[in-house]
């Protein structure tokens, strides 16, 4: 991750984001929800950092579909 990219991330604030993608999508968050869905945003965020930080060699091949 570079630098730019760590600055972005440490300046993430999830119950912002939370409210501000409320209003966007104009879906409200009754206020008993709100602390939940914060919380899981923040479990979110952290899985998305470790998926994200995970090396990927520059010679592999985009697959157009999952074969299992």
């Amino acid at each position: 991750m570079n630098q730019n990219n760590h600055n972005i991330q440490s300046e993430f604030n999830v119950n912002e984001y939370v409210q501000q993608m409320s209003s966007l999508l104009n879906l409200p968050i009754n206020n008993e929800y709100t602390d939940g869905v914060i919380t899981n945003f923040e479990r979110i965020t952290s899985i998305a950092e470790t998926v994200n930080k995970f090396p990927l060699p520059a010679e592999i091949e985009i697959a157009p579909i999952f074969e299992p």
